[in-house]
């Protein structure tokens, strides 16, 4: 905790965009330890700024909320309140592709199961929240070189269809670039999935889980610790993918955010 502590000021500075897909960091007063809070059913993070008794509370913010004043519920061993915070509204924009083939548009019968089997085993692992962690909050860049290629929370269409926002934030850089761990934390899903290709998921403690998608190699197993800056895999472009890419995402208590905010690219 004492390195992140010393960090959480700049962390205060860097991580607050309260908008729909961002972050809200949200100061909970001071305490003599870390109080509970959650924000629409689920835990929150919540660390300590710098070496004060003020605690911070991260806060993941869904696409769809509206802009206004939010409620965190907040609890420590002799009572309970709320803590409110304001969402700002933010739009993004469209992106239309082109895909060769409609199996990734229009899937069979028999792909669905698949997806079904697939979504639940990612939904599981987004949800999960270990009370320990994360070694950092201010991200590295998973991958080094290339360009942002489809920021987070575009509407999307594939072959003219709607299709859910972009959840995620794709680097275009070429098949075989090495993609590292951008925080210490816990691998949790390794497999090759029909949307996503070869995909991994990391959970970084309190509720921080990130994933990445089309690989085209996997270098660590399911259950394995990795390291800030260990290799995890490599940039391919497997599954629904146009061309080699990383599809990055971020999640914080079980909502998906814009992973621009944690390398210093978010737009507002």
């Amino acid at each position: 905790m004492s390195g992140l502590s010393l960090a959480s000021s700049y962390i205060k500075d860097k991580l607050h965009h309260p908008v729909p897909g961002g972050i809200a960091v949200v100061s909970l007063g001071e305490h003599q330890q870390s109080p509970s809070v959650h924000y629409r059913n689920k835990p929150v993070m919540v660390v300590a700024n710098g070496n004060t008794f003020e605690y911070l509370a991260i806060v993941g913010i869904p696409l769809k909320s509206k802009s206004g004043q939010h409620q965190l519920q907040l609890k420590t061993s002799n009572r309970s309140q709320q803590v409110p915070f304001q969402v700002q509204a933010k739009k993004y924009k469209e992106q239309h592709i082109k895909l060769q083939s409609n199996k990734y548009v229009t899937p069979s019968e028999e792909h669905l199961a698949r997806i079904k089997r697939e979504l639940a085993a990612q939904t599981t692992a987004y949800a999960n929240f270990r009370p320990t962690g994360p070694g950092n909050v201010i991200l590295d860049r998973p991958v080094e070189g290339g360009r942002y290629s489809s920021p987070f929370g575009l509407r999307r269409f594939f072959n003219g269809q709607e299709r859910n926002p972009h959840s995620g934030l794709d680097i275009a850089v070429p098949t075989g670039t090495p993609v590292k761990a951008p925080a210490d934390g816990v691998v949790t899903i390794v497999d090759d999935y029909y949307f996503n290709g070869k995909t991994v998921f990391i959970d970084h403690g309190q509720g921080m889980v990130t994933m990445y998608c089309h690989l085209s190699s996997i270098d660590v197993k399911k259950g394995q610790t990795i390291k800030r800056g260990e290799l995890l895999g490599k940039v391919g472009t497997t599954g629904r993918s146009t061309g080699p890419h990383l599809h990055w995402n971020v999640s914080l208590n079980d909502t998906r955010v814009d992973p621009a905010i944690f390398v210093g690219a978010f737009q507002p």
